[in-house]
């Protein structure tokens, strides 16, 4: 069975290119789920709602979770609420950069 920390282990490689802090260290992934036909559901912002790099960031996540095997489906939710802030990166991301 394809577990949640499976899936974030795999979108850790994912790096913002613009603070190279990967996505779930930034905390723009706010929840994963696995159905039991290996749906994968991730719901996540963006550090604003023009980022430039939305489309980037949804291609990357379906690209890395198709890859874990058994895998069947990705759909990935975007949301604005509750709105991204500094506060959501992890305190081992925020001490890695002085934060």
């Amino acid at each position: 069975m394809i577990t949640k920390e499976e899936i974030l282990k795999k979108l850790k490689t994912i790096l913002d290119p613009e603070l190279g802090i990967n996505i779930v260290d930034l905390g723009l992934i706010y929840d994963v789920s696995v159905n039991k036909n290996n749906h994968v559901k991730i719901l996540m912002t963006l550090t604003t709602p023009l980022c430039p790099l939305s489309a980037y960031f949804q291609k990357s996540l379906e690209d890395k979770v198709k890859r874990i095997s058994g895998v069947e489906k990705v759909k990935i939710d975007l949301t604005f609420d509750p709105p991204w802030n500094p506060l959501k990166i992890t305190k081992e991301a925020r001490t890695q950069f002085g934060l």
